[in-house]
This record gives structure tokens, sequence and C-alpha cells, in this order.
């Protein structure tokens, strides 16, 4: 299996509003920047595109370092919480439906093809990918 690191990050222009995602794959020198958006989305909903923009360009299963600094995207794997919300009928602990269960469930069939190791890192930080992420995905709002 090829190792792959990926960075990524949602950025929006008021909650709901213009969003918009970054992400960049890393594979042995070789490096892609990704970044797209939404006229009207949310923050969360950008975070979760970003890494399914990112692992849908993965040609083949592999073994991948993703690092976001959502703690939303990061908890419902490392947490276990997506598992739940499947188990519960796509419920949360409260009974409410699970908001973006069309993002999560695209997620979830990608984490099936590959092997994913979640990291939180701190947002707006010292980390050059990140905040690169972040550069991306605030300039994809300034293109819609």
């Amino acid at each position: 299996m090829k190792n792959v690191v990926i960075y990524t990050d949602g950025a929006c222009s008021g909650n709901p509003g213009p969003g918009g995602y970054g992400a960049i794959l890393m594979y042995k020198d070789m490096k892609k920047e990704i970044s797209g958006g939404e006229k009207e989305t949310t923050n969360n909903r950008m975070e979760l595109m970003a890494a399914i923009a990112s692992l849908s360009l993965l040609k083949e299963p592999c073994s991948v370092e993703l690092y976001t600094d959502s703690a939303y995207l990061c908890k419902a794997f490392t947490d276990g919480w997506i598992f739940n919300w499947l188990r519960n009928g796509w419920k949360t602990s409260t009974k409410k439906d699970v908001e973006n269960r069309d993002l999560w469930e695209q997620l979830l069939k990608l984490s099936k093809t590959h092997k994913i190791s979640w990291h939180k890192v701190k947002g707006h930080s010292d980390n050059e990918f990140n905040n690169r992420c972040d550069e991306l995905a605030r300039k994809a709002i300034e293109k819609l």
C-alpha cells in the first residue's frame, strides 16, 4: 500500500454562507494542492468536503495519514461517533438526525477503501501545511 499524507481545511464566510476547502496530498516527493467551494454551505460541510475531495483522488487503496484542524471531522472517527450514528440509524445520542449525513456516508465509504489514521492539528498555528490549506480554502471562497 502506498503511504499518503493529506492535510485538509474548510472555511466559511458566515456560517452558513459561502465556503471553501483546501487540501494538500503528499506522496514521496510529489505534492498536489486542491480546493473548491460552494456558494451556500457551512464550515463543517467544507471540512468534510476537503477530506472527501482529497481521498477521492486516490486511485488505489492507500495508507493515509490525514491531518485536520476539525475536531468534528477527526473525532467522528477517532472517538467512534460515526459508527454509533450508523448503528443508531443516523441518529445522535439525543435522537436527532445526524447533520451532514450525505457527506458522512461518502467518508464512511472512503474509509473502507483506505486505511486512514486521523490526526487533529491546532488550527491557525505554526503548521505550514494546515496554514496553506486554510489559504487555499479562503481563496476558493473569493473565487465564488
